[in-house]
């Protein structure tokens, strides 16, 4: 392989104070979205002590930005395999079939779990679960909440579960920092930092038996992008320091319609659901042509890279930021029942969907990829596990299909549970760090890091965009400071734009949401995956694994 050159070093571990204190607990969770508190509620089904930590407010996650909704076979015309065919014609031929089967024959079960912990589901007259449809899906089979508020309703579940069971302890404003090992090498803890009052403020660590990743995604790595500001990859950038095994990261979905207005000028950009476009709603350029139609048989509800793909040519040939979203025939009363959180988005910038058209662009959504994980969600490092979006099951491939996460969250959360429950080994002391100290970059970089990405690794990539990308990374990575949050957010921003941009220059091809202007088509030399590590010297490593 050819690898890219001009990528800065990576450090192993953080420079950070030594650990001022130390909790113990049987399984530690870090993250409080959908998987990590599925997780620790099935942890607790078998008799066992749960942690779970939180970066900032156990509702703050991406999970309660989910609009759409969550993708399972509900229906009785509907089936399993039809669910998994259309699963794998977005992966666009890297899912692998063992975790799609998983995903789809478990996936109804883990549903109905969720609503006997609490979840209330939209429902039609009759009482049965009202189903949609989303771009990707050949049959409605998308359960939601409040129209289009399903993430806060599953969150609502989730949090009110968890606080019903004392033995689930909750940190909340705690940054992960580094894994910590056994002499044998096996996972037993984290430090990590909480801000706060008391005797836990400061860097401290929490040892444990097993420890589950479920930290979410990466979008803040881009400039645009619909994940909360405290998406900053911080599950992969550990998982790579400690040696683990991450695959997959170029493949980075851009939702096609976030929503576009210069009164939003916070760092995550308002989703624009494609429920809408699932209930009829049309994309159309400027002059109002519906532009998708010809380009896919199913228009605008294409797989989001279809979608995404057709809108930046448009935007390339036009030389606009936005293209539109037509509601408007939709009427006012279904808009402001199906849609409240999406009218009252707009309507609050001045557009209203019912006679207005929404403007709206690609931004970064979801990293198909992420750390690699086995059927049971079990890393390359024995006693660490991953779930949800930090983790790569296999179910995704190069495109995820619109609603899977939420799914993909919840039936992996109890396979992990399952299996942590099955081996679970006594609690064990971390092994004393070795090698190079550790360092951190300085927080200012932020900005730059992602305006870079977003001018080379975005929606549209080439060798030249990527290897200027590098060379800015690398400038980026000499610029060393002293340790806090904002320096170890920074870092690891840094940590997974690296594995991003090495990925997506050596992936000499287009398929799925990576799209190479020099390499316009998939090459069947391509199917499989690259997998990224770290070295000894922090050095990022590429090996490519052909699919089976």
């Amino acid at each position: 392989m050819s690898h890219l050159a001009d990528l800065p070093a990576l450090p192993r571990r953080l420079a950070a104070p030594e650990p001022g204190w130390t909790e113990t607990t049987d399984v530690l969770v870090v993250g409080s979205g959908v998987a990590g508190l599925t997780a620790a509620l099935h942890l607790r089904e078998q008799g066992l002590h749960v942690t779970v930590v939180t970066k900032v407010n156990i509702d703050d996650g991406s999970t309660r930005w989910a609009q759409g909704g969550i993708a399972a076979v509900l229906d009785p015309l509907d089936s399993p395999e039809a669910h998994a065919f259309d699963t794998e014609i977005a992966g666009v031929g890297l899912c692998d079939p063992a975790a799609v089967r998983v995903l789809v024959e478990e996936g109804p079960a883990r549903i109905r779990e969720l609503m006997r912990i609490g979840a209330e589901f939209d429902r039609n007259a009759d009482g049965s679960l009202m189903l949609t449809r989303e771009g990707g899906h050949r049959a409605d089979r998308i359960v939601h909440a409040g129209g289009d508020a399903t993430g806060a309703e599953v969150q609502r579940a989730l949090h009110d579960a968890v606080h019903r069971d004392p033995w689930i302890r909750l940190v909340e404003h705690a940054l992960v920092l580094d894994l910590l090992r056994t002499s044998d090498g096996r996972a037993c803890g984290l430090t990590l930092h909480v801000l706060g009052e008391g005797s836990e403020d400061g860097v401290g660590a929490i040892l444990a038996r097993a420890v589950v990743l479920a930290t979410g995604g990466m979008g803040q790595v881009f400039a645009s992008t619909t994940n909360p500001a405290v998406s900053t990859g911080d599950g992969v950038a550990l998982a790579l320091r400690a040696g683990a095994t991450v695959t997959d990261v170029e493949f980075v979905q851009f939702h096609p319609t976030s929503f576009v207005t210069a009164s939003v000028t916070s760092v995550q950009r308002p989703l624009i659901s494609e429920a809408l476009r699932g209930e009829g709603a049309h994309l159309v350029d400027e002059s109002g042509k519906r532009f998708m139609v010809g380009q896919h048989e199913l228009a605008e509800l294409a797989p989001r890279d279809v979608v995404a793909k057709g809108i930046h040519r448009v935007l390339r040939a036009t030389g606009a930021d936005h293209v539109y979203l037509d509601a408007r025939h939709l009427g006012r009363e279904f808009l402001e029942k199906r849609f409240p959180t999406i009218v009252a988005s707009t309507r609050g910038a001045g557009v209203d969907p019912a006679t207005d058209l929404i403007p709206v662009a690609p931004a970064a959504h979801y990293a198909s990829g992420g750390v690699r994980t086995d059927l049971r969600g079990r890393t390359s490092i024995r006693g660490l596990y991953a779930c949800g979006e930090v983790a790569c099951t296999g179910v995704h491939g190069a495109n995820r299909l619109a609603s899977n996460s939420l799914l993909e969250g919840l039936v992996f959360a109890r396979r992990i549970a399952d299996d942590i429950a099955r081996e679970l080994p006594p609690q064990a002391d971390p092994a004393p760090a070795t090698g190079e100290a550790g360092w951190v970059t300085v927080p200012e970089i932020r900005g730059e890091l992602q305006r870079s990405m977003t001018r080379g690794a975005g929606v549209l990539r080439s060798a030249d965009s990527l290897t200027a990308t590098a060379k800015e990374l690398s400038r980026l990575g000499q610029q060393h400071g002293r340790p806090h949050n904002a320096a170890w957010e920074s870092t690891n921003l840094l940590t997974v734009a690296t594995a991003l941009v090495a990925s997506a220059y050596e992936r000499r091809e287009t398929r799925g949401c990576h799209w190479r202007e020099d390499y316009p088509n998939a090459a069947d030399e391509w199917r499989g995956h690259l997998l990224d590590s770290i070295d000894a010297k922090g050095t990022l490593t590429q090996t490519f694994e052909e699919m089976a």
